[in-house]
């Protein structure tokens, strides 16, 4: 008993505080009549359309004035936040009974089903004297089949969701044959909760998600510093170490110098101590972005060890450590110099700055002056490297202030009198990798063979594959197309199969100035063609007959041929060459990052024919067990996110094609998984597309397709529950978890943060 009235005492405390906030947020639309009209409930839900507001308006207003009040508001809240599923399912039904709601009554009152909906909604709110489930919603009493397509059809155009109107009527009548019990060719109220009950997962979380204005901010929990778990140590302990064998080593030269030259005070011993730090950095500036050396390495077992995954950041580290000890070194010398010409009467300080002078330190003399071009030069470097330089339209600065590497490690040769001994090792590969680089180019002049434009401007060319190219899935190259501008080099992930013999794919999304003008070069080369044509040594990239997007979405692509010439630096390594020694791989692409994983994908479908065994008298087929240096891949997980509909056709051919490979190879196996979601879409929960998301299960599961994508695979609406997600491939124990995802930053923090909890490697590609 004590417990019990802790607990009511508890739900009146929320409650109250519930009341106290939607009483301000009612107080904040509400013009001086205290009264919410329609326009400003529609502003106020933020929905895409507005049918639903209209309806959930109408559903509201009670007492047919127009307007909703305070109390009519609260009234309803009551049933959609603390009701429970029959209150939910009753307001979804008068949602869906168009009719019930929308014919006034003859002499222009209010309409009549407004005082049936009054009446339930009171009624439904004293649920100890009327259980929701003798309660009859009002209106019409029935949804009939224009009803329930017309309400589908806004349905789509809220989820973003485009299908043709023959496929839109398939999902009306799946719905209304799955729903008609009685075959009475309408769904009553009974036979619409039944039908819903068979989809437990839909109904747990039913809310009105547009509703969430409505209810009162949570305090977010506290969460666990995430350096103190045993998974950001075990995704980072490489990085770690080289961190801190980073720092301890900058601090051992600071301080080894700083003490050699004690006896000359303070400002020389920190410019010593700097200059010492300046060696090691600039010295090493260079070596996080020798990509052939770092592909080498990726082969050998300092991969284990080393922060390979962050060589750019590596390298951004070390500009930015070199611009501090540059400044500080500087900042010294200027005030040593300063004290110099007071005390002891030496040269000004502005003499000493701007002219050579015997004893001034570097060749004959010209330290000062080599000095501060030194640190106007690394200013400019890193001023221009900045985002929001780099990507927004004016990647020519970062690069051509980039090149002049050249004149830094000139004067720093001409500056420092030893900094060459750090320098003799990092320069030399530099220089090797920089020829074998231009010899490359010089003897790899290439053709694009095929352009295809793809929906939200991807340009997918296929170029010319030269003999000696050998590349690994996952990896990238940098690409260079003289019509488009000379001198600029753009690194791809290369998104076919190594296993493809004569030509490569790019799949390149217009983001930046030069892909911007890429697409458009091509986009004014081609002519009308109303019928598509596959490419003609693409391989698998054939059109996906059937329904979804492949029958009503493809009009938006184009294919051409081309001759234009190009050049390729590559290939490079990346994280995802790991994949193939993992057990079980979850790939996690995001928009365009599906790319490196296009090549994976396919590969493994290669490698997985090759390990498939069949009996020549029966035919039997089975799949050997034994692990190999070629894949020891056991169980894969892809997952794409997209954020609308035309987006999956990027890949759509591919995914279709390994979807019917794996359906031949392993009838009923598990061995590769997709998950497509589309975060446009209304999620599952949500009252909006309750009915939508019935449907299209009902018709996916009866033609075995799904109707978004027209893959067998469902596409799942909203974002992942990465927790569900994770959760569910712990459960599986296929073997050790390891997770690669291309994408955004923000979600690779995330994801991140999900693998640390679950304990699953985590790799992140650059995109």
């Amino acid at each position: 008993n004590v417990a019990s009235r802790r607990s009511s005492a508890m739900g009146t405390a929320e409650d109250a505080e519930w009341l106290r906030w939607v009483t301000k947020q009612f107080g904040s639309i509400a013009g001086k009549d205290k009264e919410i009209s329609l326009e400003e409930f529609k502003s106020a839900l933020q929905v895409k359309e507005s049918f639903f507001a209209e309806r959930f308006f109408a559903l509201f207003d009670t007492d047919g004035s127009g307007t909703i009040s305070l109390e009519e508001l609260l009234r309803a809240l009551r049933l959609l936040v603390h009701g429970d599923q029959g209150d939910k399912l009753s307001f979804l039904f008068q949602v869906y009974d168009v009719d019930g709601l929308l014919n006034p009554s003859r002499d222009g009152d209010s309409p009549p089903a407004l005082g049936r909906l009054f009446q339930c909604l009171t009624t439904l709110s004293m649920k100890e004297f009327s259980p929701v489930s003798n309660v009859t919603p009002p209106g019409s009493g029935s949804i009939e089949a224009d009803e329930l397509q017309s309400v589908l059809r806004w349905c789509l155009r809220e989820s973003s969701v485009s299908l043709p109107e023959e496929r839109l009527g398939d999902l009306t009548r799946a719905l209304l044959e799955a729903a008609d019990r009685d075959h009475s060719g309408s769904i009553t109220f009974p036979e619409l909760r039944e039908q819903l009950e068979a989809f437990p997962e839909l109904m747990e979380n039913l809310t009105i998600s547009a509703a969430s204005w409505l209810k009162p901010p949570v305090p977010p929990e506290r969460p666990r510093p995430r350096c103190l778990s045993r998974g950001y140590w075990h995704n980072h302990r490489g990085q770690l170490g080289c961190l801190g064998g980073f720092i301890a080593l900058n601090l051992l030269l600071f301080t080894l110098a700083a003490l050699r030259h004690r006896g000359l005070g303070p400002a020389l011993m920190v410019a010593r101590g700097c200059g010492q730090g300046l060696n090691l950095n600039c010295a090493l500036l260079a070596v996080p972005m020798l990509r052939r050396c770092l592909t080498w390495l990726r082969s050998t077992a300092a991969a284990e060890a080393l922060p390979l995954d962050q060589h750019v950041q590596c390298h951004q580290l070390l500009g930015y450590v070199a611009l501090a000890l540059g400044a500080a070194h500087s900042a010294a010398h200027i005030a040593s110099l300063a004290r110099l010409a007071q005390r002891h009467g030496g040269p000004a300080l502005s003499e000493s700055l701007l002219w050579a002078r015997p004893g001034g330190g570097g060749v004959a003399g010209t330290a000062p002056q080599t000095g501060l071009a030194l640190l106007a030069l690394l200013l400019a470097m890193g001023a221009f490297s900045s985002p929001c330089v780099r990507r927004r339209g004016h990647f020519e600065l970062f690069y051509w202030t980039h090149l002049s590497y050249i004149s830094v490690w000139t004067l720093l040769i001409l500056h420092g009198p030893h900094f060459w001994k750090w320098f003799v090792v990092p320069g030399s590969l530099f220089v090797l990798e920089k020829v074998l680089g231009w010899a490359w180019r010089r003897a790899g002049g290439l053709h694009i063979v095929e352009v295809n434009l793809l929906p939200s401007k991807v340009t997918h060319l296929v170029i010319q594959r030269p003999p000696s190219f050998h590349f690994k899935p996952g990896d990238y190259v940098y690409l260079n197309v003289p019509a488009i501008a000379a001198y600029e080099w753009h690194p791809f992930s290369i998104s076919s199969a190594p296993e493809q013999p004569e030509t490569l794919w790019l799949h390149i999304r217009s983001l930046g100035q030069w892909t911007n003008r890429l697409y458009e070069y091509f986009q004014q080369l081609e002519s009308p063609n109303p019928e598509l044509k596959p490419p003609g040594r693409s391989g698998s990239w054939a059109q996906v007959r059937g329904t979804g997007i492949s029958s009503g979405q493809t009009q938006q692509s184009s294919t051409h041929r081309s001759g234009l010439d190009c050049f390729l630096d590559g290939p490079y390594g990346t994280p995802t060459r790991r994949i193939f020694l993992s057990e079980h791989a979850v790939l996690i692409g995001a928009g365009i990052g599906i790319t490196p994983f296009a090549s994976i994908l396919q590969s493994i479908m290669y490698r997985y024919r090759r390990r498939r065994q069949s009996c020549p008298s029966c035919h039997y087929s089975w799949c050997e067990e034994l692990r190999d240096q070629d894949m020891t891949l056991r169980k894969v997980d892809f997952i794409w996110i997209n954020r609308d509909q035309k987006h999956f056709e990027w890949f759509l051919s591919l995914l279709s094609k390994l979807e019917m490979e794996q359906a031949e190879l392993e009838p009923g196996g598990r061995f590769l998984e997709l998950h497509l979601y589309m975060t446009s879409a209304l999620a599952r929960s949500d009252v909006k597309a309750l009915g939508l998301q019935v449907a299209l299960d009902l018709l996916a599961a009866k033609e075995q397709r799904d109707s978004i994508t027209g893959l067998r695979t469902r596409t799942q609406p909203g974002r992942p529950d990465w927790g569900k997600v994770f959760g569910k491939v712990a459960q599986e124990q296929v073997g050790k978890v390891q997770v690669f995802f291309c994408g955004s930053p923000a979600l690779a923090k995330v994801i991140r943060g999900h693998c640390e909890r679950f304990g699953f490697r985590f790799s992140r590609e650059n995109f």
